[in-house]
C-alpha cells in the first residue's frame, strides 16, 4: 500500500513539471486571406444598414408608474429601519 502511495505521489508532483514542457509550434491562427472588392462592398452595405437600424429605434421613455395615481404623496419612500437584532439573533423586546 505503501508503494501505491508513493507512485500516486511521484504522478501527482510530475504532472506540473510535464505541463511546462515545450510544446509543437502549432499556429491555431491560419493566414487571413484578404476579401475580394465585393465582399468589402457588402460588408460595407451591411455595416450601413446595421446602423441605419439602429437610428430608426426610438429612445428609452421614462419609466411608467401604473400605481403612481393610486398611491398618495405623502407616504415615505424608504421603509422604517427594523430593529436590531442580538447576538442570539432574536429582536430586542
Amino acid at each position: 500500500m505503501r508503494v501505491f502511495r508513493m507512485a500516486a505521489v511521484i504522478v501527482l508532483l510530475t504532472g506540473p513539471a510535464y505541463a511546462q514542457m515545450q510544446t509543437p509550434n502549432i499556429n491555431l491562427i491560419p493566414e487571413l486571406t484578404s476579401k475580394t472588392p465585393e465582399e468589402k462592398e457588402q460588408e460595407a452595405a451591411q455595416q450601413k444598414a446595421y446602423k441605419d437600424s439602429l437610428r430608426k429605434i426610438p429612445d428609452a421613455k421614462a419609466p411608467s408608474d401604473p400605481w403612481g395615481s393610486v398611491r398618495s404623496t405623502d407616504t415615505p419612500k424608504t421603509p422604517a429601519p427594523a430593529k436590531p437584532r442580538t447576538k442570539t439573533g432574536s429582536t430586542a423586546n
